[in-house]
């Protein structure tokens, strides 16, 4: 499928105030502030567009993409982009390596939540390598490697159950709103959850989970940097100002 996301000013909106929050010449006050209003728009817009395409699969239908995440720090891209994913409706795999470090995961869901999660995946991506590059290693560390991959799994872990629970106090909201075509909000939703994971299972039926396991000691200090991340919806531990998930 085609996607419009070039085209939809909302998500145009969304895409520059990250880049305002991204910039380093922006003051860091007007950056949270660009960055929680970014934020609530992504969460708002993900339910409007679920109300409004109800019956019309043409204007926001199934789909799915290949994102190639290459080195440093491959799996940690990976995993990033497999939760991050996965918290805004979507379901997602592993596909593998593909030459020289990149590995890709293939993600199905509906086109406005698979930009959704393309738009939030780059941002709290740049966020989490900022915050990386900013860490020393504790001195006596035995591997640094491994410290650091801790760190990026402890912010992953915390920044996307943050993420994760922001979703859900959108999509609680809107339970109580109607369709285009008349159905309840908690209906539309809980459909198209159906909807992708059939369609996950269609593309494919013989997924098998597998645990993953990481060594080095930066987990708590990852999980610290996730809950300063500024994702929007919910007040940063140390922060100064709350952004509240906007109805």
């Amino acid at each position: 499928m085609t996607t419009q996301a070039d085209a939809n000013p909302k998500l145009a909106t969304i895409r520059a105030l990250l880049a305002k929050a991204e910039d380093p010449a922006t003051p860091e006050a007007e950056a949270e502030l660009a960055r929680t209003r970014a934020m609530e728009m992504v969460a708002k817009y993900g339910v409007d567009e679920a109300l409004l395409s109800d019956g019309q699969p043409s204007r926001d239908g199934i789909t799915d993409k290949n994102f190639d995440l290459p080195n440093p720090w491959s799996m940690s891209r990976v995993r990033l982009m497999y939760h991050v994913a996965e918290a805004v409706g979507c379901k997602s795999i592993l596909m593998g390596q593909q030459g020289n470090g990149t590995r890709r995961v293939h993600v199905v869901g509906y086109e406005s939540d698979v930009q959704r999660a393309e738009i939030l995946y780059t941002s709290l991506h740049l966020q989490m390598l900022n915050g990386l590059n900013r860490q020393a290693v504790p001195y006596g560390v035995r591997s640094p490697k491994a410290w650091r991959n801790s760190w990026q799994v402890g912010f992953i872990t915390r920044v996307t159950e943050r993420l994760a629970a922001i979703e859900e106090a959108a999509r609680a909201a809107a339970s109580g709103e109607t369709s285009a075509t008349g159905r309840s909000g908690e209906l539309v939703l809980a459909a198209r959850g159906s909807m992708v994971r059939a369609a996950f299972q269609e593309a494919h039926p013989r997924v098998r989970k597998q645990s993953s396991s990481f060594s080095g000691s930066g987990y708590g200090d990852g999980v610290a940097a996730g809950n300063r991340a500024d994702i929007g919806g919910s007040r940063r531990i140390g922060a100064k100002s709350a952004g509240s998930l906007a109805a």
